[in-house]
């Protein structure tokens, strides 16, 4: 689980809004509480991960427009909604807007533990991809012009005698390219190549190749 996660807790319930709160801290899960969705919102900037627990009916917005609120922000965090008896159908709606989990209250204090351990688990490993990206994408403008063109062909599964062919180089220059971004991307193998171009992204057209 990521270190110092924050469960941000939105109900206008103050004993609910409490009672969730010890439940977390008890386990030594560090929490923020908030009276509106309004307040919460307000406070978004600040928000580096975590996840937001919130009831589905509330005054000014409900749990449902918050989602839809998040969502048209780009904001992915993880939401697990709460709700009251005979609002199932609104949780049910809440899913479909992306919440990630609901319960019915009164809710198992096990169940809702595992359900938030869930989404930090989550948000941190969508942190590490980012993190692993950003590093691989380091490498990637460390290439020259002509290894980043070989590094395309390898990805592509084209042989050494094919990549050395589509650029008029000799296969052993070729091989010298590849030892060389074998080395600069710090891959132990061409599988694991690949597996790097994939996570930088570099197979979805978003990179430019670099000057020689």
């Amino acid at each position: 689980m990521p270190s110092n996660p924050v469960v941000h807790i939105i109900d206008d319930d103050d004993a609910v809004r409490d009672s969730l709160a010890y439940l977390l801290q008890t386990s030594r899960i560090d929490v923020r509480t908030y009276e509106t969705a309004s307040a919460f919102l307000a406070s978004i900037k600040s928000l580096l991960s975590g996840c937001v627990i919130t009831d589905v009916r509330m005054p000014e917005m409900t749990g449902i427009e918050l989602l839809r609120r998040l969502r048209e922000g780009g904001i992915d965090i993880p939401v697990i909604v709460i709700t009251g008896h005979g609002d199932i159908p609104m949780a049910v709606e809440a899913m479909k807007c992306g919440a990630t989990d609901f319960f019915e209250k009164p809710f198992d204090d096990d169940a809702l533990l595992a359900a938030v351990r869930s989404a930090l688990n989550r948000m941190e490993g969508a942190k590490q991809k980012i993190a692993e990206r950003a590093v691989l994408n380091e490498r990637l403008a460390a290439l020259s012009n002509r290894e980043r063109q070989v590094l395309e062909g390898l990805v592509a599964g084209k042989a050494n005698k094919i990549i050395a062919f589509d650029y008029d180089i000799s296969p052993r220059t070729v091989e010298i390219y590849r030892a060389n971004v074998m080395t600069k991307m710090q891959a132990a193998s061409l599988s694991e190549l690949v597996r790097m171009a994939i996570i930088s992204g570099m197979l979805d057209g978003d990179h430019k190749p670099t000057a020689s």
